[in-house]
């Protein structure tokens, strides 16, 4: 019988330690064959290169590992969009620390299986551990203790956020009240959970307008409502003027979620912090540490206020969470998420928590938060570009003078497909803006004067 080595037991560090060193050539390889941010020549340039590198993806027999690996992942580096290059800028896509990463490789070596304890003891132990302390650090004070629920990201984290509002009121329905600016799970995860329409109110400023959400609340004083505010939209990164929502959920009954996947790790900054004021009156806060915290794909968070609203996740089987065990004292973790199968995605987080501490996360906060200030700052002396406004977050909004929308999307996928920038885009005030999304600590202002020219030189005259 052929002899296919395992990743994990006594002999898996031996065995993947050859590997390893194949998987970072063949990195190395990639990235170097790729001359800047993303691969140039568009969808079908690579998936044709794709094509003509792998073959018959289902082949009769196998070549041997270490050409599989050197040959796919020097493929994959190579068309990748690199959230490290400082011109891949579009999205809430961050470089990973290495610290991270490490981890996470450690995960999938050893492979618990986080639904049930005899597949993950360890594992288990330490994320209870770390999620009630990020629960703690999302409400602070709250007695009884708080929790947080591991997510694959904001759109679990919203759904979740729903289901629990739904059976903590069943059986009356829920009530979705957004912002326009809310992220588009919301309404998706109310689709999803059989809920009603959701009612939105007009954001035209780009956040919630409390004395508009008022008057919304009182037009559906019969309903039972759950409104969802965000700290750091999608596209601008606004944060919705959380105490004064609070103040208007408290007057009319209304359970508040905070969608703050993208803002939430403000909290380990002592100089942004106070941005998120009011975050600690909601019921359930999404918190995505894949976001501004570094990490690899995924690690998001559900916290929750009061700890009896997850009853609503208890289930029984009795291969995993037998009544017998569970008095006997074997934890039960099928309450713990909507998934059965999950990687101990706790791992990676517990450890870069440990290597940085609260402050070194706080600084990498501020540091990528000051660096879009300043870019804020160049593009609005700049005399042939126009800034949105001022950011909260790590977004900037941006947009040559004098260009139409449609000459402005043709620019962003000139960039794009050219491989030589990967910005975002946005609609606000009526109009298309480029959007530069900042999360990657290494860039400098010099790369982001060299993004503005690289746009200036495609802008038609």
């Amino acid at each position: 019988m052929p002899d296919f080595p395992l990743a994990s037991g006594p002999a898996g560090p031996a065995q993947l330690r050859p590997l390893l060193d194949t998987v970072l050539t063949a990195l190395r390889h990639g990235t170097a064959d790729r001359p800047g941010p993303l691969p140039a020549g568009g969808p079908a340039t690579v998936t044709e290169q794709v094509r003509a590198a792998v073959g018959d993806p289902l082949p009769e027999h196998g070549t041997d590992d270490e050409e599989a690996l050197g040959t796919l992942i020097r493929l994959v580096a190579q068309g990748a969009a690199d959230p490290a290059d400082p011109l891949c800028a579009a999205h809430l896509h961050c470089p990973p620390l290495a610290v991270a990463t490490a981890a996470d490789l450690a995960a999938s070596a050893l492979n618990p299986s986080m639904d049930s304890w005899d597949q993950a003891p360890a594992a288990s132990a330490l994320e209870t551990l770390v999620t009630d302390a990020l629960a703690g650090l999302v409400h602070p004070g709250t007695r009884p203790a708080p929790t947080a629920l591991l997510t694959t990201g904001a759109t679990e984290s919203n759904q979740l956020a729903l289901l629990l509002a739904r059976e903590r009121h069943a059986p009356a329905p829920v009530l979705l009240v957004t912002g326009e600016n809310a992220h588009h799970s919301l309404h998706r995860a109310a689709w999803l959970l059989g809920l009603p329409e959701p009612v939105t109110v007009p954001t035209p400023s780009g956040v919630l307008d409390p004395g508009a959400l008022d008057a919304t609340l009182a037009r559906h004083s019969t309903a039972t409502v759950l409104v969802a505010a965000t700290a750091g939209t999608t596209d601008a990164g606004h944060i919705d003027p959380l105490p004064a929502v609070a103040d208007v959920c408290d007057h009319h009954g209304a359970r508040l979620h905070i969608d703050a996947a993208y803002g939430g790790t403000l909290l380990f900054s002592d100089r942004r912090r106070h941005l998120l004021e009011g975050l600690d009156r909601a019921h359930t806060v999404s918190l995505d540490l894949h976001k501004l915290g570094w990490q690899p794909i995924a690690a998001g968070l559900l916290a929750v206020r009061d700890p009896a609203d997850t009853r609503a996740l208890a289930h029984h089987a009795d291969y995993l969470n037998a009544d017998d065990d569970t008095h006997a004292g074997i934890p039960d973790l099928l309450d713990r998420s909507l998934r059965t199968t999950r990687r101990p995605d706790v791992l990676k987080i517990a450890v870069t928590l440990r290597a940085l501490g609260r402050t070194g996360i706080g600084a990498l906060v501020d540091q990528v938060c000051d660096l879009a200030a300043g870019f804020a700052r160049t593009v609005e002396s700049h005399p042939r570009f126009e800034l949105y406004a001022r950011p909260h977050l790590s977004t900037v909004l941006f947009r040559p003078h004098h260009i139409n929308d449609p000459a402005l999307a043709r620019l962003r996928r000139d960039l794009l497909t050219g491989g030589q920038a990967v910005l975002g885009r946005a609609h606000a005030d009526g109009r298309l803006w480029l959007k530069a999304t900042l999360l990657n600590p290494h860039t400098r202002p010099a790369d982001l004067a060299g993004l503005l020219n690289l746009v200036e030189g495609h802008t038609p005259r």
